[in-house]
This record gives C-alpha cells, structure tokens and sequence, in this order.
C-alpha cells in the first residue's frame, strides 16, 4: 500500500479495521484542552515507569494508547510506517507493512516506527527518548537536539505541520484492536519485569 499523503487517505486506512463511522470522525476531530492535559499526564506517568530499552516506539505507544481509553473525546489509532529527518527516512523502508505479521508480538529489530494519531495529531512518545539514547540514529540524536534541545518527553503536533520541524511521518498501515491488544502484553510484561529492578535498586 502506498503512503498515506493526507488526512483522508490516513482515514481510509482507519477504516480498514475501525469502519468508516471512525474514521469520519477521526478526520474531523480538534483537540481540547481537557484532551490535551489528559495526554500530558498519562505521558508523564507512562515514561516514569517505561524502561529505556531499545526498538520500543511500539510497545510505549500502546501502552500510551490503552491508558487513553475513555479518558479523551477521541479514540486513538496505532499508525506504522516510516520516519524521516529531514525527508531521510531513519526508522522505515517506505515498504508496505503486513500487520498481522509484524505485531503479532513484540520486535525489536523490526525496521519502522510507530505513533499515535489523535485526529489530526501526531503523537510521538518515543520520539525524543529515542534520539537522547545512546542506541538512536545518529541523524536523529542531532536534529533532535538541535531543534528541540534535551530534556523533552512527548512530541505532539499537527501531522501538517511536523515537516517545519524537519520530521516527516509516513503512514502505511493503523493498526487494529487486535494488533494493539498483542502489543500491550508485550509493554505490561517490559514493565512489570522492570518494577522489581526499580524496587530493589531502591532498597
């Protein structure tokens, strides 16, 4: 399947697995302020419990997406694809993406990025912790730094508006219930074996 270049065609791939009810309403969605501290607070409490462990942008973003059930005025779509920095692709192939394959369970090595997209929005919670590590693309680490400096956890802008920042998302498939379901056993295990880590580090 060829890129999704725009909001509708992004819609169409939501309507895949969601219908298209979803994916109307996805298209139409703009983000509240109430929607928008909700996001900032599960962020927050998802990267104080999420271990630093490399090739988990889709792991987090699931984690990410189920704490958000009921808690925004939108449900929120897993998309995966590819990332670029300025319209070099670091994470992805620009390959189509055989879902059912490749988040069946939890893969590292796996060559492509995912996000969430709230609407119109782009939220990246692995971005930044990705880019500070000392396992991330180098291309990344720099413009990541050099636009946005150290210290950031949670990119959220406009899918329009990401290219001014040099950072391009290229969807190529959103992922169904099912696919987020096996994603989230795989981050509640990633972090339950974390916690006793963290417990006896603290003892």
């Amino acid at each position: 399947m060829s890129i999704a270049r725009n909001l509708a065609e992004l819609g169409k791939l939501v309507s895949i697995d969601h219908g298209w009810p979803a994916a109307k309403a996805f298209k139409a969605y703009r983000m509240s302020d109430s929607d928008r501290a909700a996001l900032s607070a599960r962020a927050v409490d998802l990267l104080k419990v999420f271990p630093p462990i490399p090739g988990a942008c889709a792991l987090m973003s699931a984690a990410l997406a189920v704490s958000l059930e009921g808690r925004l005025s939108a449900p929120v779509y897993l998309v995966a694809g590819t990332l670029t920095v300025e319209g070099v692709p670091v994470f992805g192939k620009r390959e189509p993406i055989d879902g059912a394959q490749v988040f069946a369970a939890s893969n590292p090595d796996w060559d492509g990025h995912v996000w969430a997209m709230i609407g119109p929005y782009i939220v990246d919670i692995s971005i930044f912790r990705t880019a500070y590590s000392s396992t991330g693309p180098a291309r990344l680490a720099r413009h990541i730094l050099s636009t946005f400096g150290p210290n950031k956890g949670l990119y959220v802008d406009l899918w329009r508006h990401t290219g001014r920042v040099g950072l391009g998302y290229e969807p190529h498939h959103v992922l169904s219930n099912d696919e987020v379901t096996a994603l989230m056993q795989g981050a509640y295990k990633v972090m339950t074996q974390a916690a006793p880590d963290k417990d006896q580090a603290n003892d």
